[in-house]
């Protein structure tokens, strides 16, 4: 019996600028495909509901062990999510990568990420790519895909809350689909700190249509008259400021893809609310409460993602189940995105590997067309049969 010959395809980072992994208008539509499939259940993920964000290891505290890792700052974890989306796709995948937030004084992203895409029948992998870029783009063309439902169309004033890689890259997709932002406020660490001077040069460059950049000080100054806000911070749980529904103006459209501290939950009663995939949100809840009230330090546990606030209403009878939106379904016409100028949308973008699959997947083909990438052999034929 012959074995087939198993080659696939390594994509660097530079080989995926080629492929076009910063194509804001493409990566939208694949986006919008993604959640569409998502909306028909055409697809798979992780853990017994297929529903989970994906596994992920934390380091402790503290430990006894001499030379054992320990969690001394935000993110330090690894994490592998696999997934499988049918339709145009069917492709099976998973992205991994690790975070330290220690990486900074080495002069690396705080995570390193790659994809790995694998033919769904095999196994075999058909390709091995970079992904920080990829993961950025998706993560920011989810709620630009989600705005051409929930914005008001003539927005003008956008706010970038955490003006850093995930941000940028979401600005690249709303002023795509926001043809009317002429003010821009970004609130980073401070008015002054680099990421948020780095992201004033970005836009001064790139957009001129831009008519005004405004350096908040605080985060109510961000969130005040702005039209649009994008939340993507990367903050430890003793540097976060808590969100309150009355800095946001009639007509706001609120997306959160980081951390979103709020603990009047009942404020949201009177808001649209929108998930991108409810189920991942109960099992967030599920975790945090599986942890206990109280970390091993005795400090009080509260959690800073805005589809958990959502769920806990849900939860608690506070609202019913219906009232918290998917955002697929209004992909697919089943539920109505914004219906009024003046409510106040919030949507929770939590992220999911289907959208690097997705994303990997349309880059992928488009490195086979152009020719780039570098082809590696798993095996002429596999030694132990």
């Amino acid at each position: 019996m012959s074995y087939p010959n198993i080659d696939f395809l390594y994509l660097n980072e530079e080989d995926m600028i080629k492929a076009g992994v910063l194509d804001a208008g493409r990566c939208i539509n694949t986006m919008r495909d993604t959640m569409s499939l998502f909306g028909k259940h055409d697809y798979l993920l992780g853990g017994p509901k297929a529903n989970e964000h994906g596994l992920q290891m934390n380091f402790p505290q503290k430990s006894d062990i001499e030379g054992f890792p320990l969690d001394d700052g935000p993110d330090r974890r690894f994490m592998a999510m696999p997934a499988y989306l049918g339709g145009r796709f069917h492709i099976a995948g998973q992205k991994y990568y690790g975070s330290n937030s220690h990486n900074s004084s080495l002069g690396l992203p705080r995570s390193i990420l790659t994809v790995t895409l694998s033919d769904v029948d095999t196994g075999a992998p058909k390709a091995i790519m970079s992904a920080n870029l990829l993961s950025a783009m998706r993560t920011g063309a989810m709620p630009a895909m989600a705005a051409t439902y929930l914005a008001n169309e003539d927005s003008e004033v956008l706010s970038l809350i955490g003006p850093g890689v995930i941000n940028k890259c979401a600005l690249m997709c709303y002023m795509e689909v926001l043809p009317n932002i002429r003010k821009i406020k970004l609130r980073g660490s401070s008015s002054r700190s680099k990421t948020a001077l780095a992201m004033k040069k970005f836009i001064e460059e790139n957009y001129p249509q831009v008519e005004e950049i405004v350096l908040c000080d605080s985060l109510e100054e961000a969130c005040r008259g702005a039209d649009v806000v994008s939340e993507a911070m990367s903050v430890t749980k003793e540097n976060m400021e808590e969100f309150h529904l009355e800095w946001f103006k009639k007509g706001a459209t609120v997306f959160s893809m980081g951390s979103f501290l709020y603990r009047n939950y009942e404020d949201f009663l009177h808001t649209t609310m929108v998930v991108d995939n409810y189920g991942m949100y109960e099992k967030y809840l599920s975790n945090f409460k599986a942890r206990g009230p109280v970390d091993e330090f005795g400090n009080k546990r509260e959690w800073v993602i805005m589809g958990i606030h959502f769920v806990h209403l849900v939860e608690t009878w506070a609202v019913t189940r219906d009232q918290v939106r998917n955002l697929s379904d209004i992909v697919l016409g089943k539920a109505p995105g914004r219906t009024s100028k003046d409510e106040i949308v919030m949507c929770s973008i939590g992220g999911m590997a289907l959208e690097d699959l997705s994303w990997g997947y349309d880059c992928y083909q488009k490195a086979v067309e152009i020719g780039a990438g570098t082809c590696l052999n798993l095996w002429h034929e596999p030694y132990m049969k």
